[in-house]
């Protein structure tokens, strides 16, 4: 069972690299390029839940900061390396270490403490990927549709011709 899914995921991690591949050569230089996070960084941070759920009995929580920072740095990054969009994507790694203290606050004694710098970095995080993405998506709206551009000048002469008239 453990054979099929590792094959079935690497199947997948393959159909998808070929899918984005645009002419470029594939070979194994083109696999650690792309994949890198799920070959070293996503790995290991599922190896820190493993050791926390299996071995340890849940009694070292203290695994789960490492393990969920790594997994959420791992995500970010694959997604990152697989679409090209590290401009968009560095909020993620913001948001990694607080993913690994709210697992250990899930799991571990619960201490509210822990609750302040998990949402300082999780409301930061997604301020930060709310800006970029709105400013890249108004960006590029002003730059390729002049028809914008055009709704603003004909509102602004409209407030400004109906102001006059009224007065």
């Amino acid at each position: 069972m453990k054979i099929k899914s590792i094959a079935g995921a690497l199947l997948l991690m393959l159909g998808i690299v070929l899918l984005l591949n645009q002419g470029e050569t594939f070979g194994p230089g083109k696999i650690f390029a792309y994949f890198w996070p799920s070959l070293f960084v996503m790995p290991l941070g599922l190896f820190f839940h493993w050791l926390y759920f299996g071995m340890t009995g849940r009694r070292g929580s203290g695994l789960l900061i490492p393990g969920g920072t790594l997994l959420a740095a791992g995500i970010v990054s694959q997604i990152a390396m697989l679409f090209d969009n590290w401009i968009y994507m560095w909020p993620g790694y913001i948001l990694a270490p607080a993913v690994g203290l709210l697992e250990f606050y899930w799991f571990g004694n619960r201490n509210k403490w822990l609750l302040i710098p998990i949402n300082i970095m999780t409301v930061l995080s997604l301020l930060f990927f709310a800006v970029f993405s709105f400013g890249s998506l108004f960006n590029s709206v002003l730059s390729t549709q002049p028809y914008f551009a055009i709704l603003l000048i004909v509102g602004g002469a409209a407030i400004l011709l109906l102001r006059r008239k009224a007065e």
